[in-house]
């Protein structure tokens, strides 16, 4: 008896350890390419982590639609957002003005918003102290005057329903001379002088910084931008212990909080990381690893080097499976194209029409169809690298003396024979030329994938770009040129392979 209650038992335990052990949760985690979204993002997925899931966090995904987009696609599982540009841009149309009615609409959208994080960010118009006090503007009806002044806005500021163009309409501002560029960048601009007023976010650390007067919404234009979380209501089930580790952020930054954080990553150049993990110490006391600011100096040059190295493979991948795939694609095209003069003419239009197309808006574009991360990217590369090879293409074998052809006929060669053996190897060099086009272009092309989490040199360009760190930017521009100069080495050495020897350009000293 006792012999067959140790075999049970041996049994039940054997049974126990061969099941396998459940994996941790997945969260998925993004924010908007700003510094405070992105340290909002990096406490989301550091809750996450604390309870014990596993979390991917995309940082910097874009501006306000893409991030939406992302979360009701089911890409990603919650981000951070404010509560007017919920309903001043997200739902503009539904004319939302309680909570009650936000977070019914959100619901039938799948979409839970989370209680407030305990600060107001509005948008609001800056200028220069200084310059404010010479023309004795306080208010935003003081603008009014000024007509002369030149006014530089975020690019999202400049097309959102809660920006400008209503903004203009409100107070009947005269001023035309309104530029669009990075959020970022603005404040260069006004420092320098370039501009005289840009939109402000009201947390932004950089207010205090540069000494800039913020003019009072005399109308009340803005509404209440209270930070809040948005996520699908699937993860409540799907991970229940990490969800509640996240809502503990709910009423616990203030605004004069979040404005020490922010200029923890502006002013004294940490990264969003060692704020966010400072922050969930002191405040939440949540036990953060953050070892980047302990790091001995060949640490962060090792941690950097690898970083680089990761990027490097990421920017490899994007390139190299889109440019193989559009020279797959191009140089058949190209042929056809110099054979059927119609067929041709129609080619080379559309690919020239899809080379007009803006690259970062193609990007965009290609996610409601393949949604975020590296497969718009690719498709993106495939197509901007398409023109030049299928041009080169066609005018190498175009460009072929007519003796030539007639001579090859003439001695009873099939085509496919005169195609390989004449037409191609005489038309190799400007084939060759057109790759190496399509390969600068596409190296140069892919760092925008790091807009749309597709990862590569993009990622630090535009983390730099939103720290204002010119040595995080070089991280990713210094390697994409090394990068496109050695492809195109690469090509000159495949040319001395592939161009017969009286065909290549001969150097002289």
């Amino acid at each position: 008896m006792m012999r067959r209650c140790i075999l049970a038992i041996a049994a039940c335990l054997m049974i126990v350890h061969s099941v396998p052990a459940a994996e941790p949760p997945l969260v998925r985690v993004a924010s908007k390419s700003f510094t405070e979204s992105i340290i909002l993002g990096e406490m989301i997925s550091e809750l996450a982590e604390s309870s014990g899931a596993k979390s991917k966090y995309l940082a910097g995904l874009g501006g306000t639609r893409l991030a939406w987009e992302a979360l009701v696609n089911g890409e990603i599982d919650i981000y951070p957002e404010y509560t007017g540009t919920i309903t001043q841009e997200i739902l503009a149309d539904l004319k939302l003005t309680t909570d009650a009615e936000t977070r019914q609409a959100l619901a039938e959208r799948g979409i839970v918003m989370s209680q407030p994080l305990g600060f107001n960010n509005t948008y609001a118009l800056g200028m220069r102290e200084r310059h404010a006090e010479e023309l004795g503007i306080r208010t935003i009806s003081d603008l009014g005057k000024h007509p002369q002044l030149k006014f530089g806005f975020s690019s999202e500021f400049m097309d959102r329903s809660d920006g400008w163009p209503g903004l203009q309409k409100k107070y009947q501002l005269p001023q035309q001379d309104v530029s669009g560029l990075n959020h970022d960048l603005a404040y260069k601009g006004i420092v320098s002088g370039a501009l005289d007023v840009i939109d402000l976010y009201t947390t932004d650390a950089e207010i205090a910084e540069y000494k800039l007067r913020v003019l009072e919404d005399d109308l009340g234009y803005f509404p209440a931008y209270d930070a809040v979380l948005l996520y699908r209501h699937e993860l409540a089930e799907d991970a229940p212990r990490a969800l509640a580790a996240i809502l503990k952020m709910q009423e616990q930054i203030t605004a004069a909080e979040m404005r020490r954080l922010n200029a923890k990553v502006k002013v004294q150049n940490q990264t969003e990381a060692q704020a966010a993990a400072e922050f969930l110490r002191s405040d939440l006391g949540v036990d953060v690893d953050s070892e980047e600011g302990t790091r001995s100096f060949w640490s962060n040059v090792s941690a950097v080097a690898h970083s680089i190295w990761l990027r490097t493979l990421q920017h490899l991948y994007l390139t190299s499976l889109s440019l193989f795939s559009a020279i797959v694609v191009a140089i058949p095209l190209g042929i056809v194209s110099a054979k059927r003069k119609t067929f041709g003419q129609i080619v080379l239009g559309t690919v020239g029409i899809v080379q007009t197309v803006p690259s970062l808006a193609l990007f965009v574009f290609l996610i409601p169809v393949f949604g975020i991360g590296p497969v718009p990217a690719i498709v993106a590369l495939f197509m901007y690298s398409l023109l030049g090879i299928v041009r080169n293409t066609y005018a190498g074998l175009h460009d072929i003396p007519p003796q030539l052809q007639e001579s090859a006929e003439a001695l009873g060669l099939p085509w496919m024979a005169r195609l390989r053996l004449i037409e191609l190897p005489l038309a190799a060099r400007s084939i060759l030329a057109g790759i190496k086009t399509a390969t600068v272009i596409n190296v140069g092309t892919a760092t925008l994938g790091g807009f749309i989490g597709a990862g590569g040199y993009g990622e630090p360009i535009f983390t730099g770009i939103s720290r204002g760190d010119v040595g995080m930017i070089l991280q990713g521009a210094i390697p994409a040129a090394v990068m496109a100069l050695g492809a195109q080495g690469l090509f000159e050495l495949a040319e001395r392979r592939l161009v017969p020897k009286g065909l290549r350009i001969k150097q002289h000293d």
